[in-house]
């Protein structure tokens, strides 16, 4: 696809080109971060990946989510409204839980995101009442685009410096971009979102089918 990825700027540039880039490797061979990094930023005592993706969230370069066969993926600013079109069914939340297509588990959970965000998530796992079966819901709701993460908040050691993987901070795309953010899609059915968004990986990875494409992101 590109160089080998050394700084957080060459990983932009690769998302805004190719739109949608899951952080591990899967079903696609050469469409993850893990399989175009520089070895030598990969586990480092410097920043890498692991940092870039909450400050790349935090500045609303990009969207950072599980959004990819429930595995965490970064996603263009161009192609995330196609994205939550097709996986919410061109529903906004209202209409969701109106029409009872969320679960009773996800709903408490989005409700109580909906009053706190942001948030973040050991606090929401504590507090929306749902512990038991939080991390299948808010997969659910990462996958349905309706949650995505604002940034990664570290612990830090007795010198101030952080350590660990990071607690993601949730937020909701309408909250963290603005109600009118979602509708730039340019009047696609949420199917013909789909095929634009497949459409557009192939074009970027010629080797790869837009049907493999259509598989991972069902």
């Amino acid at each position: 696809m590109s160089s080998l990825i050394r700084t957080q700027q060459m990983l932009l540039d690769l998302v805004d080109r190719i739109g949608i880039l899951p952080f591990f490797k899967n079903r696609i061979p050469g469409w993850s971060l893990e399989e175009q990094i520089d070895p030598s930023v990969w586990f480092t005592n410097q920043e890498g990946p692991w940092e870039w993706k909450g400050h790349m969230a935090a500045d609303k370069s990009c969207v950072y989510s599980k959004v990819v066969r429930n595995g965490n993926a970064w996603v263009s600013l161009d192609l995330f409204p196609d994205l939550a079109n097709y996986r919410r069914d061109g529903y906004d939340y209202e209409g969701l839980r109106e029409d009872g297509l969320i679960p009773y588990r996800d709903r408490l959970l989005m409700d109580y995101l909906l009053s706190h965000a942001p948030i973040l998530s050991k606090a929401a796992r504590t507090c929306s009442g749902i512990s038991k079966g939080y991390d299948t819901s808010l997969t659910r709701l990462e996958m349905q685009t309706l949650v995505i993460n604002q940034n990664f908040v570290y612990n830090l050691d007795r010198n101030g410096r952080p350590y660990g993987w990071g607690n993601a901070l949730l937020t909701t795309p309408e909250q963290w971009f603005g109600e009118a953010y979602l509708e730039k899609t340019d009047g696609r059915s949420p199917s013909e979102s789909l095929d634009y968004i497949c459409d557009h990986l192939a074009r970027c990875m010629p080797e790869i089918s837009q049907e493999q494409f259509r598989q991972m992101l069902r």
